[in-house]
């Protein structure tokens, strides 16, 4: 017999309980054992499972990538489609009419993924847009002209052949044949500069006579006001 501290008599634990509680705490035992091995197991499936994930994100952002361009109507490489009649030319800001003589210029940016696309009226505008851009020599940038037949073909082994009619009046038409007489692309932008510089001294020319004749259109009033204040008195 067992006595409390108390002094009350108390009755041994049966065997049985002990036997039980001993049970329990085995079972108990196992069942942790257990859950960390199924923990374990579960963090080797994870950790196999990441290469899987790495490879199903870059599938996604590929995925994505495309998907954007198809919705922009950019293939993301060549020209782009041209809306006639409603894309402005990137510097004169002309509308995009005349189907023989567009350019556009597909560059990469240093701080960007994907490429842009920029559309110009004339292969001269496009030129003289590209001159000072970071990107003028990088082997990556495009530049795309139309032909005679209104296709596009690339502006670095075109030929170019002088006297068209052009949208900004640089006169030159591309086609993708040699031509006797024709010029390859860097004889052609020398064209556009010489044509550019003589458009910018005619320009010159004109605003200096435009400022000399509203200098005389406001002496001419002075001189009115001065002779009619006169004839008043």
């Amino acid at each position: 017999m067992i006595k409390g501290s108390n002094g009350t008599k108390l009755s041994p634990e049966p065997r049985s309980s002990r036997r039980m509680q001993g049970s329990r705490t085995r079972i108990r035992g196992e069942f942790m054992d257990s859950g960390l091995r199924r923990n374990d197991e579960k963090m080797d499936s994870c950790l196999n499972l990441v290469p899987f994930i790495k490879g199903f994100t870059l599938l996604f952002a590929g995925l994505l990538t495309l998907l954007v361009s198809a919705c922009s109507g950019d293939p993301g490489t060549g020209p782009g489609e041209v809306k006639w009649d409603r894309d402005a030319c990137e510097r004169c800001r002309m509308v995009l009419s005349d189907r023989n003589h567009a350019a556009q210029i597909r560059y990469f940016p240093a701080d960007k993924k994907r490429s842009k696309l920029m559309k110009f009226d004339d292969i001269g505008c496009a030129v003289i847009w590209l001159e000072d851009k970071p990107w003028k020599d990088d082997p990556k940038t495009q530049i795309w002209v139309t032909d005679i037949n209104g296709g596009w073909i690339d502006a670095l082994s075109a030929t170019y052949v002088k006297g068209d009619l052009t949208p900004m009046e640089y006169g030159l038409g591309a086609q993708a044949q040699p031509v006797a007489g024709g010029l390859d692309f860097a004889q052609a932008k020398a064209h556009i500069f010489t044509v550019e510089e003589r458009f910018n001294i005619h320009g010159v020319d004109l605003l200096k006579r435009l400022e000399e004749r509203q200098g005389k259109i406001q002496t001419d009033r002075t001189d009115s006001h001065n002779h009619t204040a006169d004839e008043t008195h």
